[in-house]
């Protein structure tokens, strides 16, 4: 692509000569540079990326792009032998850059962006499923459904979603489920994404230790309405958060409201839940639209997926489809990987793993288990390190507030000492239910082992993640893995 169309209007003084220079690709990170690609250097929170510039010239880059933030400027002045263009605000322009340089591969395909503390990944893996030709960028992966290659972060870099979001385009999608942080967005991640619908599914306590306060972190979620101008947006209307998601939603976007309290939206349209029942083979519920009822069965578990469910129903609506035969393709549902995903059953207890890192999703989904629950209710859990320790004993009651037995255990401790995050949870626990067991593995046989046939178990907090970090090495653990060789040796 020509330099000079690439940066117009994003770096303020243009240099000389840049309209007969052409770029072949961007990078972002110096061992990836390929001959006459354009390497952009960030400001880093370790490190300015201008320290890696002397390897992205010898890997072959053509120009260096960089943030004069930081050291920056003074870096830039010991680069030779390519130009050297600064941006103010890099991280914030790199959107808009890789959206041009890639075509602005969102304005061809329809991409929901989902936001909220929790059922981000369900909300998005639920309407990859639902829709036609829907690809996927989340916490799973992207791509495909059943299908999807790794990402390292929920919301992945600028340069990684414009590259996803071209590479989905070219292979046919016509839609597209991204799960959007409040890191993504406070970060720019997303700038440069045409949004035609935003999903808002609650926002309550998490990632504090970024964000610092529940107002920045709610300001950060409402960035996916003031960055972008989306024709629709669906929102939980029993969500805390709800009245300030809808103030702040433009007044070109319609607005799709689900309750299962009652609630409406005032300008918009409503999707209301009754007689919601959950059972052995999952969840049924009424909905009724304008003066229409349907009976929706899904086989999935937990009350809070009635919520998620109608969040993608609405986005059906909003996309054109009719009511009824909607509502009959939500039967074919399957369910996420560690997200209230369930094994055992009839002769052993019922497990459910799931993702849970919050105090208000381990609430919902304990208290979504003990209407599966026969007799006792257990819960495996813990907390990671190096994160919000404020939420550590809010989890504790939360755990034994529904639970009958409570064992708490390590999650991913990072570089935090594992007996200091057990002991925030422990100030929050109900003693006379509560065990440690600080071996995650050793903790949850011990829940299989001990739990009645008619009892059920929560597993929280990792829920699809094949790894715990200790001491910042990443070793492999699967919570699913180990309940099934745990059932297996029940059995």
């Amino acid at each position: 692509m020509n330099l000079q169309a690439l940066l117009n209007g994003l770096a303020p003084n243009p240099q000389q000569g840049l309209e007969s220079l052409t770029v072949e690709g961007l990078a972002l990170d110096s061992r990836l540079v390929r001959h006459n690609d354009a390497f952009i250097a960030l400001n880093g929170s370790q490190q300015h990326g201008l320290a890696h510039a002397a390897q992205a010239i010898s890997k072959g880059a053509g120009v260096i792009i960089y943030d004069p933030a930081g050291n920056g400027a003074e870096l830039a002045k010991q680069v030779l032998g390519v130009p050297v263009i600064a941006i103010d605000g890099l991280s914030d322009a790199l959107g808009e850059m890789a959206a041009r340089f890639y075509g602005d591969p969102s304005q061809a395909m329809a991409v929901i962006g989902i936001t909220g503390t929790n059922g981000k990944t369900s909300c998005s893996q639920f309407l990859a499923q639902m829709l036609d030709a829907c690809g996927i960028i989340g916490t799973l992966g992207w791509g495909e459904w059943g299908k999807l290659k790794t990402t390292a972060n929920t919301t992945p870099d600028a340069l990684s979603v414009q590259q996803m979001l071209a590479s989905l385009r070219q292979d046919g999608k016509q839609a597209v489920a991204m799960e959007v942080s409040s890191h993504g967005l406070d970060l720019g991640r997303v700038n440069g994404v045409k949004f035609t619908g935003a999903v808002y599914t609650n926002i309550t306590r998490d990632h504090l230790d970024y964000h610092g306060t529940m107002d920045a972190y709610l300001e950060a979620k409402l960035l996916l309405l003031k960055k972008s101008s989306p024709a629709f947006v669906a929102v939980n209307l029993d969500a805390e958060g709800s009245d300030a998601v809808i103030a702040s939603i433009p007044g070109s976007a319609s607005i799709w409201g689900v309750s299962r309290q009652g609630k409406v939206v005032a300008k918009g349209e409503t999707l209301q839940v009754k007689n919601s029942r959950s059972h052995a083979g999952g969840l049924e519920f009424d909905v009724q639209y304008r003066l229409v009822a349907q009976h929706i069965s899904v086989p999935l578990y937990g009350d809070f997926n009635i919520e998620n469910v109608m969040l993608v129903l609405a986005v059906m609506l909003a996309m054109g489809m009719e009511f009824l035969p909607a509502a009959e393709k939500l039967r074919q549902l399957k369910p996420v990987a560690g997200r209230m995903e369930c094994f055992g059953g009839d002769a052993q207890p019922l497990v459910f793993v799931d993702y849970a890192h919050t105090p208000d999703a381990l609430d919902k989904v304990l208290s979504s288990a003990r209407n599966h629950c026969r007799q006792s209710l257990w819960t495996v859990f813990g907390c990671g390190g190096n994160r919000d320790s404020g939420k550590r004993p809010l989890m504790g009651a939360a755990a034994g507030q529904w639970a009958d037995r409570v064992i708490v255990t390590d999650d991913n401790p990072r570089n935090e000492d594992s007996a200091a995050i057990i002991k925030d949870i422990l100030s929050g626990c109900d003693s006379s239910k509560t065990e440690v067991v600080p071996d995650r593995e050793q903790a949850i046989h011990t829940a299989v082992a001990r739990a009645g046939h008619k009892d059920c178990i929560v597993v929280a907090g990792k829920g699809h993640e094949d790894y715990q970090e200790v001491k910042g090495v990443k070793y492999p653990f699967s919570d699913r893995q180990v309940v099934l060789e745990a059932l297996a040796r029940r059995a």
